[in-house]
């Protein structure tokens, strides 16, 4: 496989220590009318400081799940969740959420919904347009801070949610297949903008997908998860060059995780079957 340069592990290499976020036996059983259903059995892993972690598995897995729970807004049937060893139990403002659908407030401007939740914490004016600027800037729409919501692309909106989120500074950023109602083309180049993003943040960031291309084109490390009742079934670092261009997708190490990963979906698919 293709090995990080020196220059660039040194940007990227978890930090040592404590796990940033720490998933211990975490379970998850949904009442039903008609009894109960097993979502998620328990599951264990961990995060590390900087680090880009997809989960990729079958649909109906519970990957989702995973991430709600990490969120705040489902609660574990068993087990704990911990962020920079505290644990979890309820949404926070250390954790960022983008999610798939479009959650930008129609009312406000691109600038405005950027500056959001800065403002809830009582930011001044002046700290909330130099973040603004910055992060409008990063996502490429300096052009269009005084858009409203409606006047905006797809792509253009999930760039300014990963602003929103980006801005109010969150230990981790929790993303719910957020590219996953673009077309191919606005996918690609939106995956492009959040590597940008994530390289000048360095946020740990918890990426959920059903694309195998765009888990393995993100992430530092692929937790691939079993049909449902879903659990972690396999662990895949990917060890490729940073910082990454579209053209890695094409790569013979790219075809060989991608070879991988394809073949353990199709084997835990057919079990659901």
């Amino acid at each position: 496989m293709v090995k990080a340069t020196a220059e660039n592990a040194a940007i990227h290499t978890p930090q040592k220590g404590t796990p940033k976020l720490e998933i211990k036996d975490v379970g998850k059983i949904f009442k039903t009318k008609s009894g109960e259903t097993t979502a998620l059995e328990k599951t264990s892993f961990a995060i590390n400081e900087g680090e880009f972690v997809t989960i990729l598995g079958p649909s109906g897995c519970g990957k989702s799940t995973v991430l709600r729970i990490v969120a705040g807004l489902e609660e574990a049937t068993s087990g704990q969740v911990l962020l920079d060893g505290q644990e979890i139990s309820g949404p926070g403002p250390d954790r960022g959420m983008v999610f798939q659908s479009y959650t930008l407030f129609p009312w406000l401007t691109v600038k405005e919904n950027i500056n959001f939740g800065l403002k809830l914490k009582g930011a001044s004016h002046n700290e909330r347009d130099n973040v603004a600027r910055h992060y409008l800037q990063l996502i490429g729409l300096e052009d269009f801070e005084n858009h409203y919501p409606i006047q905006l692309s797809g792509g253009m909106k999930q760039r300014v949610a990963i602003a929103r989120a980006l801005a109010n500074d969150p230990k981790i950023l929790l993303m719910d297949e957020p590219f996953g109602a673009l077309d191919a083309q606005t996918r690609n180049i939106m995956q492009e903008v959040l590597l940008k993003a994530w390289e000048e943040s360095k946020k740990t960031i918890l990426f959920i997908t059903h694309d195998v291309d765009e888990s393995i084109f993100l992430a530092d490390s692929v937790y691939l998860m079993t049909a449902r009742p879903g659990r972690l079934k396999k662990k895949i670092p990917i060890v490729l060059d940073r910082p990454r261009e579209y053209s890695v997708k094409g790569a013979p190490e790219f075809a060989k995780y991608k070879e991988e990963l394809l073949s353990l979906i199709r084997e835990e698919s057919l079990k659901s079957i």
